[in-house]
């Protein structure tokens, strides 16, 4: 691979790294549509795992796959070959930077950026870190010593190393998302409601378990008022369908919408887990919520960023040990019978949403870049 000339009217080169789930995959997409926007060169750092799991605008840049491997949890065996994985891909990553010559490289996060990451910093090229939670990852603790910048999406991320440079700049989300907005809170048409229910990819079969049977509580009349659109995993739905048997509330189960944006503006109430990016889309999108945060998110990550929701009364948060058919129906009930409060619980949240993360995080970019010419 020859080392790439930049001519003198082009931007220069900005690589992106980040692992493949969704809440480094959404961000990712976001920033580098933004970027792609102003004229920026991209390409993408990551594992053969997450280029599987990219689409949209980062399958359009260069994309380079690295090794790397989880050095958490599992056997001592495991950890070595892990750790071997992570060398590699570090002389890989360092290749890679070395030819291209990017002006830095922006990290969002999982054990596939680490690689790209380390490589940077050992060449002395510019690493800035994008911390998506409310508690610093640990791969995100370790590179952030060596960060030219922190952009943070929640104010203040826990355990933040002192003295480090950081903004504010909020979890940067699809364009489609951001825009809803603008719009209102749906209209209830006598009495009936649409309730979302997204599982994400993790934990959700505990949805499927407790939200047939509390909706099966629920007042006879208020269920035949009720939509409930739920998302689960397709290995679970053979299971999850045949709960909602005996419940008057028309359903629509699927593993995956594609109308993401269309279900956000036409639901009256989400339940779902408190990742970063469900946060922020659900903020965005004005839409009342009720959060379960996934116990075993790394440093209970989840259990802290939903209160980015239920600090702005937007939402309301249950401890998955308390997460039972009794205590959601009771809950359902009193936000179904009281349509202001959930009006009320839209605006508050729209207002506190932050859209334009994407413009934020792209603006201090630039800032780094022009100030290390």
């Amino acid at each position: 691979m020859k080392p790439t000339k930049k001519t003198a009217s082009e931007k220069p080169l900005i690589i992106l790294t980040a692992g493949g789930t969704g809440g480094h995959v959404f961000p990712a997409e976001s920033l580098a549509e933004e970027l792609l926007r102003r004229g920026y060169r991209l390409a993408l750092v990551t594992d053969s795992r997450g280029k599987d799991n990219y689409q949209g605008k980062l399958s359009e840049i260069p994309n380079y796959s690295v090794c790397s491997g989880a050095l958490v949890g599992k056997s001592k065996l495991f950890k070595i070959k892990s750790l071997i994985k992570t060398c590699w891909g570090v002389v890989q990553a360092a290749y890679i930077l070395f030819t291209r010559k990017p002006a830095c490289v922006i990290g969002f996060g999982g054990y596939a950026s680490f690689p790209c990451s380390m490589a940077a910093i050992l060449l002395g090229i510019d690493l800035i870190i994008h911390e998506q939670n409310s508690v610093m990852s640990r791969t995100n603790r370790f590179l952030s010593k060596y960060a030219a910048l922190i952009a943070q999406s929640f104010r203040n991320a826990k355990y933040t190393p002192p003295h480090i440079k950081t903004i504010l700049t909020g979890m940067p989300i699809r364009t489609a998302i951001a825009d809803l907005n603008k719009q209102t809170y749906p209209e209830i048409k006598d009495g009936h409601y649409n309730l979302l229910v997204i599982g994400g990819s993790q934990g959700a079969k505990i949805f499927g378990e407790v939200i047939p049977e509390a909706i099966r509580k629920l007042p006879q009349e208020l269920q035949k008022k009720l939509t409930v659109t739920q998302q689960c995993r397709k290995a679970d739905i053979e299971d999850v369908e045949p709960r909602y048997q005996d419940c008057a509330c028309r359903v629509n189960i699927s593993s995956f919408f594609k109308n993401m944006p269309e279900l956000y503006t036409t639901s009256h109430l989400i339940i779902s887990r408190a990742g970063a990016s469900s946060v922020f889309e659900i903020a965005a999108a004005g839409l009342p919520s009720v959060l379960i945060p996934l116990p075993t998110a790394a440093d209970d990550h989840q259990t802290a960023n939903a209160r980015y929701i239920t600090g702005a009364k937007g939402g309301i948060a249950i401890p998955q040990k308390e997460f039972t058919p009794e205590k959601l129906a009771s809950v359902l009930t009193d936000l179904f019978q009281n349509p202001q409060k959930l009006r009320q619980m839209s605006d508050n949240i729209r207002w506190a949403a932050i859209t334009d993360a994407s413009q934020r995080f792209a603006d201090a970019v630039e800032k780094e870049i022009i100030a290390k010419r």
